[in-house]
């Protein structure tokens, strides 16, 4: 029987393992999915998502116009008052302002909402160096905005619950209570939610 050198052997037994390793890796790469396929249809899908936050870009727009139509609504009310600002009586005037100071809230909120909410999911705002820029612009996150609108409701149903006591004779006590316990609501909630926060940025 002839035998076979060693070189010659070592060569052989060389050329079967690489010809098995590149065998395996021919079926592996047949019946797997294709490297660049799988990362162009990843690479669709992410984009598809992340351009997807631009449809909530008409929705703070919107919030303009609700804006505009409070300044619409602000400065009606306003045109009301100065004409009979010296027959109304101190409490009157009183409840006419707070009617105008909760509007001035409620726009405040919007104009927050639409700001902080479009620079923190849609798009960081693009101002001119030589605009004037707001103080807390850029500087609220979804948790801090969370808040401020919590804040913002408070002092809201605040102004709300102040004009209810102001011209309490109109209301009976059911009523009185359930204004109460509301105001109440929107203190705790607010209050659970800072606790919360506080935690989670512990945590």
């Amino acid at each position: 029987m002839r035998t076979i050198s060693r070189p010659a052997a070592v060569f052989i037994h060389s050329a079967r393992s690489v010809f098995c390793a590149r065998w395996t890796m021919g079926i592996l790469a047949a019946f797997s999915p294709l490297p660049l396929s799988e990362f162009s249809m990843e690479r669709f899908v992410e984009n598809a998502m992340y351009a997807s936050r631009w449809l909530l870009a008409p929705i703070y727009f919107g919030l303009s116009l609700a804006v505009l139509a409070l300044s619409v609504k602000f400065f009606q009310e306003l045109y009301h008052i100065l004409p009979q600002i010296f027959s109304l009586t101190e409490a009157d005037v009183i409840l006419k302002l707070l009617s105008l100071i909760d509007m001035a809230l409620v726009g405040g909120l919007l104009v927050m909402v639409m700001l902080s909410g479009y620079e923190n999911f849609v798009s960081r705002l693009d101002i001119h160096e030589h605009t004037e820029k707001l103080s807390w612009l850029g500087k609220m996150d979804s948790s801090s905005l969370k808040m401020k609108v919590a804040a913002s409701i408070v002092a809201i149903s605040s102004i709300h619950l102040l004009k209810v006591f102001m011209d309490a004779k109109n209301y009976d006590l059911e009523h009185l209570k359930w204004y109460v316990i509301i105001h109440l609501t929107f203190v705790g909630s607010a209050f659970a939610m800072g606790y919360l926060d506080k935690v989670t940025k512990h945590d």
